[in-house]
C-alpha cells in the first residue's frame, strides 16, 4: 500500500482506511463508541474512532507496518501495541495532520467480547462495508462504562439508540443481569 497525502481525509475516509486494513490482515473488529452511536441513535461529536479488535501476537507486525503506510508522521507504537495485548487494553493511532486518534481495544475474548465481534452488523460508509456493534451490545457496553463512570453521556446514547433503533430488549436484559446493570437498564425502560 502506498501512503497517500492524508490531509484531505475527514473520520470517515480514516474508518475506511482502516476497515480495508484490517480486511486485508483478516483480524475481527468492530466499530464501537461514537460512531456506532451515529449509526443507531443520534449523531453526535465524537473526538476519536473506536474500534475492537481480535488481535494476536502474529497480528502485530503487520498491522503496525501497514498503519506506518497510511501517511508520513502517523503515530503507532509496536510495544503499545504489545503491551495492549498481554494487559487486554487499548493502543492509539494517531494522524496528527488532522487530529484524528483511533483507540483500538482488544477484545478480551470472554463470552461477551466474542459474541458481540460475532453479532458485528455491517454497514456501508462510501461504499465500503464496515463491521459495526450491533446495537443490543453497544447498549450493554454502554451500560458498563456508565456504571463505571457514572458518564450521563451514556445514558444520552442508550436513549437515543433506544429510541431510533429496535432492539432485542430480551437479549439485553439477559446480558445486563449478567454484568450488573439490570437495574440501571429498567430504569431507563421505565423512563423511555
Amino acid at each position: 500500500m502506498k501512503q497517500k497525502d492524508f490531509k484531505e481525509l475527514g473520520p470517515e475516509e480514516l474508518l475506511c482506511k482502516i476497515a480495508e486494513i484490517l480486511e486485508r490482515l483478516k483480524i475481527p473488529y468492530i466499530i464501537t463508541g461514537g460512531f456506532a452511536v451515529a449509526i443507531w441513535g443520534r449523531p453526535r461529536f465524537t473526538g476519536d474512532i473506536d474500534i475492537v479488535v481480535e488481535l494476536f501476537q502474529r497480528d502485530i507486525g503487520a498491522l503496525c507496518k501497514e498503519l506506518l503506510l497510511i501517511d508520513k508522521g502517523v503515530y503507532v507504537d509496536k510495544e503499545a501495541i504489545k503491551d495492549a495485548l498481554l494487559q487486554k487494553g487499548e493502543f492509539n493511532f494517531i494522524h496528527p495532520q488532522t487530529g484524528l486518534k483511533v483507540d483500538f481495544w482488544i477484545s478480551k475474548r470472554d463470552e461477551f467480547d466474542k459474541l458481540r465481534i460475532k453479532r458485528k452488523i455491517i454497514k456501508r460508509i462510501n461504499s465500503q462495508k464496515i463491521n459495526f456493534i450491533s446495537p443490543e451490545d453497544l447498549i450493554l457496553v454502554k451500560l458498563s462504562w456508565y456504571q463505571e463512570s457514572g458518564s450521563q453521556k451514556q445514558l444520552e446514547d442508550i436513549k437515543s439508540i433506544l429510541d431510533i433503533s429496535k432492539v432485542d430488549v430480551n437479549y439485553i436484559k439477559k446480558w445486563a443481569r449478567q454484568q450488573s446493570t439490570i437495574t440501571i437498564l429498567d430504569k431507563i425502560l421505565k423512563n423511555n
